[in-house]
């Protein structure tokens, strides 16, 4: 029986909803988009959903379940849907070092990343210490990759291939290097030349090319 496609509330330039698209698209699960502005995610209607009110929330109406939080949402995705092995693996270690570099991602860039974004370009007040702050962690986390990509050696984090640890860090990545660009600061990730092969690679594959284009579309028809 065919499966029915998964309802995925996301937003038009936000990059947690489109990593998990890039899931989708790369499981090749059938999926339909909610876009909600950040204004409504406080509403009850989506509170009930996400009592969080962020974005993205998923509803599987396959299996019934409503989850919340990108990791939370990734991990399920795969484990339900990834059978083959496409883009993660069932057993040890490659199982668990996927896991910790999803926790690294949600945990170590998503939020500096998404803080670095809102102190260059959306504070009321012009703290320069915190823009500096956030973004030295851009130029640190890119350092640490770079670091693990070198001392694993295929050119991926995690065994031999591209899994969805990878993936899960390539929409941050690329808010990450328009604003050092934006910044005068993008000459500091040029050392990093494990790391700009990998995101080369990534952004070769359909899957990214489509969501990062739909990402760019919302983010430049805003202004952004």
């Amino acid at each position: 029986m065919a499966l029915q496609p998964i309802e995925l509330w996301g937003h038009w330039g936000a990059p947690n909803p489109w990593k998990v698209c890039m899931i989708l698209e790369e499981l090749k699960l059938p999926y339909v988009i909610h876009q909600l502005e950040f204004s409504q995610v406080k509403e009850e209607h989506y509170v009930k959903l996400n009592p969080n009110g962020r974005l993205p929330t998923i509803n599987d109406p396959n299996t019934g379940i409503t989850l919340w939080e990108s990791g939370a949402i990734i991990l399920y995705l795969v484990e339900q849907y990834d059978d083959e092995g496409k883009i993660s693996s069932k057993s040890a270690p490659e199982k668990h070092l996927a896991q910790q570099w999803l926790a690294f991602q949600i945990s170590g860039q998503g939020p500096y990343f998404g803080q670095a974004t809102w102190f260059a370009r959306f504070h009321a007040e012009k703290l320069q210490s915190a823009v500096d702050r956030y973004v030295d962690e851009i130029i640190r986390v890119t350092e640490v990759l770079d670091r693990a990509l070198e001392r694993n050696g295929t050119g991926w984090l995690v065994g031999n291939s591209l899994t969805y640890a990878d993936l899960s860090f390539i929409t941050w990545a690329s808010v990450g290097k328009g604003l050092l660009k934006e910044l005068g600061r993008d000459s500091e990730l040029e050392k990093y030349t494990k790391y700009a092969a990998w995101i080369e690679a990534m952004e070769k594959r359909n899957s990214v090319q489509k969501i990062q284009d739909s990402m760019a579309k919302g983010r430049a028809a805003h202004g952004l």
